[in-house]
């Protein structure tokens, strides 16, 4: 075949390319590499910023497949309605979820232990010792049990918790255990200690978190939110942790990035790591090993993997 495929990581430096197409790198340049028109696989560049990789869609007039290197595609969506009908739009699932499950846990255990405290103790030259809540004989309630869901539930096995509770968009069964359907949230939240937020961000989760869903938190219960920043109300959060009712770790906030100035910077009880959920070491083997699979497939009319819609469908 002979087509245009779009890369933001050199194509010399991703080894298994299927031969056939003609490959562009492009990581969100002012200029295109090529003619948008041409390209029939476009890869989306990863970690830029909101609206610079739809900014070609809407010449992507022979585009069948826009592969995200994230696991959500909610940054994508604004530009879907530029595709013609017919195009896959794939994410990166089996990419980040070491990463963002490691994150996930150094949260929870950051928070817990007190590990802020200590740091900041550390820059005074003070030994700030006591007792501090263990993940042990913990609760825990993962909302949002996809991959990355599930990849946290592994991690938490061996820090011996009382029990871990499980919420998706719908009711199953895994291996582990029942998975909750959303509806059942309101009675799983008083019974959790640590509250895991790692579900995509819907019209169905956006401000999921709010205030009603806070103030059925257990006292002195920690949100973590490795999802996306708009699935919590920041103003419902803020009351809650200004009262010290619960605290919170977050990898990801509304606005965002957070704003010098922004009340979560110094809100009580309150831990914030700068969207690195996804980008570690880890990234860039799982990243190429998925676009070396996707591209061949699509060059041997395979089914694609991760095919999250399809549009006009």
């Amino acid at each position: 075949m002979t087509a245009d495929v779009w890369l933001p990581i050199p194509p010399d430096e991703i080894e298994g390319l299927p031969e056939g197409p003609a490959y562009r790198y492009w990581n969100g340049e002012e200029d295109f590499p090529a003619d948008p028109a041409d390209c029939a696989f476009y890869v989306v560049p990863y970690m830029k910023p909101s609206g610079l990789g739809i900014r070609p869609l809407p010449q992507m007039r022979s585009v069948q497949v826009v592969q995200t290197l994230s696991a959500g595609i909610d940054h994508v969506e604004p530009g879907l309605g530029h595709l013609p009908a017919g195009v896959r739009l794939c994410n990166a699932r089996g990419v980040h979820e070491a990463s963002t499950a490691e994150l996930a846990l150094t949260l929870i255990l950051a928070s817990l232990r007190g590990v802020p405290d200590f740091v900041r103790a550390q820059d005074r030259g003070e030994w700030l010792g006591g007792f501090r809540p263990a993940l042990a004989d913990r609760n825990v309630l993962i909302v949002g049990y996809g991959s990355i869901g599930a990849a946290i539930e592994d991690r938490l096995v061996p820090f011996e918790v009382a029990r871990v509770a499980r919420v998706a968009r719908s009711a199953r069964t895994t291996a582990r255990g029942p998975v909750h359907p959303l509806t059942e949230l309101p009675a799983l939240l008083p019974e959790a200690d640590v509250v895991i937020l790692s579900t995509p961000l819907t019209e169905a989760t956006r401000g999921l978190v709010n205030a009603d869903f806070l103030a059925r938190m257990k006292d002195g219960a920690l949100l973590v939110n490795v999802a996306r920043g708009p699935v919590v109300d920041t103003k419902a959060l803020l009351a809650e942790l200004e009262s010290g009712r619960v605290t919170a770790a977050l990898d990801v906030t509304d606005p965002e990035p957070l704003p010098p100035g922004h009340p979560l910077w110094q809100a009580p009880g309150v831990l914030v790591s700068p969207h690195v959920g996804g980008p570690t070491s880890a990234f860039l083997p799982r990243a190429k090993r998925l676009l070396t699979d996707q591209l061949t497939r699509f060059v041997n009319r395979e089914p694609l993997r991760n095919v999250i819609l399809t549009t006009g469908g």
